[in-house]
């Protein structure tokens, strides 16, 4: 390339080009060129692809010859979309004067940078999902974490380790994140290579830099007033998102007004296995139904939106739970008043991202009248709210401003009909601008007006097929039939001689002429220096505007919780101050609306505590429901703490604070770590951070490895958990039926079986939990359900019978032999090398080991031995 740059050959316009291009390396350059933007280079071979257009040669055979692929400028909002979306950052370059206007090369700059996470293009954004660009600061002890979604103007920041960062990346699935250039490798060991990253400098990520760059922003001394003047990793990643904004262009964003901190500790902890394995909302498969799929009745894109972050960051707090029930309450009873909200939501418009785009300037004047529309159809809703008994019902009415002002400004300002764009005309309202009135006056008056001198003319020289018309050559013209010719007056301008017929000019017509096309120039003058002081004057109403949008929003998750409740007979939860879980018939939300017409979902009943129920251990065969009820218990909870209805007969519960799932053999063999390792990490991690008030939810742990290896680890795990201090609140789903001889032993474990009956040839689930341990797995009922050949079954029933005679007895065998076995096994190695790990051993203390600790250190042995 930089041969080609310094080639003499280079024409004007490819050094316009590759100047801005040097400015802008990493991004995807659309060159404006009279009609068309045109991408060159390696641009034009990556957009031809995404974009499925022709891949051309600029100066083919010359030394310039470059690659050229291009589209028609008016169909921007159809390609910009596809190249962002591909994760593309895309500089749009335009020209910035008329071509008519200059001799020379156009001049031409980037007006805008849009980037996968920082976008106002309605084409790219989803209306009911927000769209984030996040920040990560490596600090020395721990992460800053900041989101910003421009389009709507919201601002988060936290701070933590690298699985509270994790954690918040799948919840706000940001659609790029900035680094520091130095973190590159980090952020891929700790966070996968699935995001769309950009590399900073690392002088952006520096705390005196952010704090200025946030208060300058903020207009204010200090960060004390939004909480997070504190969090000083979290300040460093916020000041480098503003820094991004503005390289990218984006130098209009008042309407970012706030910057809130994300309190970890008001919201149930989730990690990041238990927010994949419960499918909240995302799936691995992809025609899988989400919870969110379910739940989300939400009428407005604001809802949506929130509804999203409810259900990621569930509360703690009993009283805003309760408040939230006690609204849904009302509203389920009052179906006439939810009607009329529902009814007034739906008129609403995307509040936020309407008066984002007020403030960044690229509004429309359609779409303020849509905020006009939008804030029209809050009236009703405040008025409903007011009059309601409901005291949290009455706080959102009061809440709600009415933004008389703001209103009337619009309503008298523009056409009710007003255009897609300024240019367009006809936007501003008759009245507002007496010039305007009056140039409006002669532009479209002109037909009657050419038609009286028409007539006048016509009577005064008697030639009566006299007539008036345009052209683009000599203007407005007075053409005469040769028969007529003679009657023409002398001071008529002849102007051009036809085959039948004259043409003159006069100059009347002349006057008029330059009056009239005058007249369309001033008046589009007029109307876009009128639409722009309205602009400026509404985006003084930024901060109302979002609040409103936030109520609304509010109100929308809570009418969709009520319309929730009645379409599927979901009940309120009771939320008490004991760490007990009481479920009467719960039910699975989103395995219930999958099943066919008239079958009915078997309901399930749940008990736990600390005392008496600590940890449920539920045997049964596979396919017979273990894992969903599971999964209805995690989601009964979440429900009932976003603030929802659930779906049970009944529900009392005390908070929950952090629920863990664990689905045995999830395994990260493509990380070439052992099934049995990934296990013992995952599960190390729920073991480090369990509480009084945690729910843990463990399925088939164990069944990675071979059966009796599986039944120890088990074992071991439910011991763990029952001695454990916390005494965590614990259901743990297994087909080792041996596993029941644990409730013998330990007082808080008690055994339930999914029930199951057995005909002469097979097995029929019938999906209940019963109280009592399973006595075997009906493995080979499934595999012959399944169709597996006949002679596969009869050789499998043999080997299990001979297996459970050869092996009836004590499964912790497994973990008190493989210990000696170990211990005898290096003792008769003679290798010095291995000095290191008798020493190990020896200084074990088995009496105070537990069976977690000593299957972790086991593996510990073993790795270094296989080293060996």
């Amino acid at each position: 390339m930089s041969s080609k740059d310094k080639s003499p050959k280079e024409t004007p316009l490819m050094k316009q080009y590759n100047e801005i291009k040097r400015k802008y390396p990493d991004a995807c350059l659309l060159f404006r060129v009279g009609d068309f933007y045109e991408t060159f280079g390696e641009d034009a071979v990556r957009a031809s692809k995404i974009l499925g257009i022709t891949l051309t040669k600029r100066g083919a055979g010359s030394e310039t010859e470059t690659a050229l692929a291009g589209f028609p400028h008016h169909s921007i909002n159809t390609y910009l979309p596809k190249l962002v979306k591909a994760g593309l950052r895309v500089a749009i370059c335009d020209q910035l004067e008329d071509p008519k206007m200059t001799k020379t090369i156009v001049k031409r700059g980037v007006t805008e940078l849009v980037t996968p996470g920082v976008s106002m293009n309605d084409e790219v954004l989803q209306s009911k999902s927000n769209n984030f660009l996040a920040s990560i600061y490596f600090g020395k002890k721990q992460l800053g974490v900041s989101f910003l979604d421009v389009s709507t103007g919201e601002f988060l920041t936290s701070q933590g380790n690298e699985e509270y960062i994790d954690k918040l990346l799948q919840n706000f699935s940001p659609s790029e994140i900035l680094i520091q250039k130095n973190n590159r490798n980090q952020f891929k060991e700790s966070f996968g290579e699935d995001f769309n990253t950009f590399y900073l400098e690392d002088w952006v990520y520096q705390q005196d830099y952010a704090f200025e760059t946030l208060t300058n922003h903020f207009q204010t001394n200090s960060l004390k007033g939004f909480g997070i003047e504190e969090l000083h990793e979290g300040i460093i990643s916020s000041g480098a998102i503003l820094y991004y904004l503005s390289e990218t262009q984006h130098n209009k964003v008042q309407h970012i007004t706030n910057i809130q901190r994300i309190a970890e500790d008001a919201y149930v902890w989730m990690d990041r296995f238990t927010i994949r394995n419960l499918e909240l909302y995302h799936s691995y498969n992809p025609n899988a139904v989400t919870l969110l799929d379910v739940i989300d009745k939400t009428l407005s894109p604001m809802g949506g939106r929130l509804l999203k972050r409810w259900l990621a960051l569930p509360l703690k707090e009993v009283t805003k739970i309760k408040s939230r029930h006690e609204v849904v309450s009302y509203l389920k009873e009052n179906q006439e008043i939810l009607h009329k909200i529902q009814y007034q939501i739906k008129q609403i418009s995307d509040l936020e991202r309407l008066i984002s785009k007020i403030a960044a300037g690229k509004v429309s004047p359609r779409e303020v009248i849509y905020l006009k529309e939008s804030l029209d159809a809050i009236i009703p809703i405040k008025s409903l709210a007011l009059d309601s008994k409901q005291e949290a019902v009455r706080v959102i009415g009061d809440s709600l401003h009415a933004c008389d002002l703001l209103r009337d400004k619009i309503r008298t300002t523009l056409n009710q009909d007003a255009p897609v764009a300024i240019s367009k005309g006809n936007a501003i309202a008759k009245g507002v601008h007496a010039e305007l009135d009056e140039l409006r006056s002669i532009a479209f008056s002109g037909k009657e007006f050419l038609e009286g001198i028409e007539k006048r003319e016509s009577e005064l020289t008697g030639i009566s097929s006299l007539k008036i018309s345009f052209n683009n050559v000599f203007g407005y013209y007075i053409e005469v039939r040769n028969t007529h010719k003679d009657k023409v007056p002398a001071e008529w301008i002849r102007k051009q001689t036809l085959v039948n017929a004259e043409r003159y000019i006069t100059e009347e017509l002349k006057e008029y002429e330059t009056k009239i096309l005058g007249a369309e120039e001033k008046i589009h003058q007029i109307e876009g220096q009128l639409f722009e002081q309205l602009i400026n004057w509404i985006a003084t109403y930024i901060k109302p505007v979002q609040l409103n949008a936030n109520l609304i929003a509010q109100l929308d998750c809570l009418t969709s919780f009520a319309q929730l409740a009645i379409e599927n007979n979901y009940v309120c939860p009771l939320i008490d101050d004991t760490f007990e879980l009481e479920i009467t018939n719960g039910r699975h939300p989103v395995i219930e609306k999958q099943l066919p017409v008239g079958v009915p979902y078997i309901a399930n009943d749940v008990y736990l505590d600390r005392e008496t129920q600590q940890l449920i251990m539920i045997t049964g065969p596979n396919m017979s429901g273990k894992s969903a009820i599971l999964r209805q218990t995690a989601l009964i909870v979440l429900l009932a703490q976003m603030g929802s209805f659930v779906p049970a007969e009944a529900v009392r519960m005390g908070v929950i604070d952090k629920i863990f799932t664990r689905v045995g053999a999830s395994d990260n063999i493509s990380m070439g770590e052992s099934t049995f390792m990934v296990e013992m990490n995952e599960t190390a991690s729920i073991l480090n951070n369990i509480s009084d008030r945690s729910l843990v939810l463990l399925d088939e742990i164990g069944r990675g490895t071979s059966t009796y290896d599986g039944i120890s680890i088990a074992w071991a795990i439910a011991d763990f958990l029952h001695e454990n201090p916390a005494r965590p609140k614990t259901l743990f789903a297994t087909h080792y039926h041996e596993l029941n001889e644990m409730s013998e032993m330990l007082p808080r474990i008690q055994n339930y079986n999914v029930s199951v009956k057995e005909l002469k040839d097979t097995v029929l689930f019938i999906r209940k939990l019963v109280k009592g341990g399973s006595a075997h797995s009906f493995g080979i009922h499934v595999a012959k359900m399944a169709g597996m050949p006949q002679t596969v079954i009869q050789k499998a029933q043999k080997l299990l019978k001979k297996l459970e005679k050869d092996h009836s007895g004590d499964a912790l065998n497994g973990i008190k032999s493989v210990k000696d076995d170990m211990q005898l096994s290096i003792f008769n190695l003679d290798d010095p090398l291995l000095e290191e790990i008798k020493e190990e051993i020896l200084g074990l203390d088995i009496n105070t080991l537990t069976p977690v600790e000593a299957l972790m250190k086991l593996n510990e042995i073993k790795r270094m031995l296989l080293k060996k």
